[in-house]
């Protein structure tokens, strides 16, 4: 790859703002294979699609929707009387997903999100299907967001205003420039839905261009993890801050960086910055190290069913 070339990823990210509003409908055309109010529900995925499960089941659970619960599919504790279990998987042939949804099928309600027809995910669990969001880059950003933001707009939220903020730093071009640009280690931190997205921001950063990151809620941060942060390193941060935590991060010499945006929305620029820092350290993006769009297992490297 050349330093100038064009990237899968780039030109995918540049759609989240119109795929974001697109899912109002996608929620409205699925709504009967969602989890209803009051239903006690499983949300399943691996990597990124674990990370989207975290927010969704600390978003309903905050709208006090019922108890929502966000596992890796070989930890899933299934037996505590779901309702429903969602799952989410941008592939449709990730192993462990695969494995879970062909084991409760017949006994539990299962529905799994997913940009890829004809695969076996969606023969086992009821398909909600978004094809236009799809990707070519191992690295996901389109199909994770969108599919965070459609269970949003399940939720009630109004997702139009974040649209409209994610569209403003792509055209703006806000790649992190400043602290994050040239930072050796970033810690990202959340609270409440949002330490999903911060767990996503690190994985994105390390992914794309083998950055050192880290991710933890943000009242954690006090309880050794701030003992990484030092000048030249940066804390971001989604969601309010906690009373006190910028005197934290000041006293560590690191530089803090906070936005008033919707964190869905501060998640495009961190997706701007992997494309920067990956081509300032001439990776591809496209193709992380060791990575592949969709972990398969051989029947002897599978879970036990």
């Amino acid at each position: 790859m050349t330093a100038s070339a064009p990237t899968h990823l780039a030109a995918e990210i540049a759609t989240q703002p119109a795929n974001w509003l697109a899912a109002r409908d996608t929620a409205e055309r699925f709504a009967d294979a969602l989890p209803k109010p009051g239903e006690k529900v499983a949300v399943v995925g691996c990597g990124t699609s674990l990370y989207m499960a975290q927010a969704y089941a600390a978003l309903r659970e905050e709208q006090g929707q019922g108890i929502t619960d966000a596992w890796t599919p070989t930890e899933a504790r299934i037996d505590r009387g779901y309702d429903r279990l969602l799952a989410i998987t941008r592939s449709g042939t990730t192993t462990e997903v695969i494995d879970l949804l062909t084991r409760v099928e017949g006994r539990i309600p299962a529905s799994v999100i997913s940009s890829s027809p004809g695969t076996p995910a969606l023969e086992v669990a009821e398909p909600i299907l978004m094809p236009e969001v799809d990707e070519k880059s191992v690295v996901q950003t389109r199909f994770a967001t969108t599919a965070l933001a459609m269970l949003r707009w399940h939720l009630g939220h109004d997702l139009t205003r974040a649209s409209e903020q994610a569209q403003q730093i792509i055209d703006a071009g806000a790649d992190g420039s400043g602290p994050a640009l040239t930072a050796d280690q970033l810690t990202f931190v959340g609270r409440g839905w949002t330490n999903g997205v911060a767990q996503e921001a690190a994985l994105k950063l390390r992914e794309s261009a083998q950055l050192w990151t880290e991710s933890y809620p943000m009242m954690e941060y006090r309880h050794g993890p701030l003992s990484i942060s030092a000048p030249g390193r940066v804390v971001w941060a989604f969601g309010d801050l906690v009373s006190g935590f910028a005197e934290d991060v000041a006293v560590t010499g690191a530089d803090l960086i906070r936005s008033e945006v919707d964190p869905l929305a501060e998640l495009v620029r961190v997706h701007l910055l992997c494309v920067e820092r990956a081509r300032r350290a001439g990776l591809d993006p496209d193709a992380p190290r060791n990575l592949t769009r969709s972990i398969i297992l051989s029947p002897a490297a599978a879970p036990p069913a």
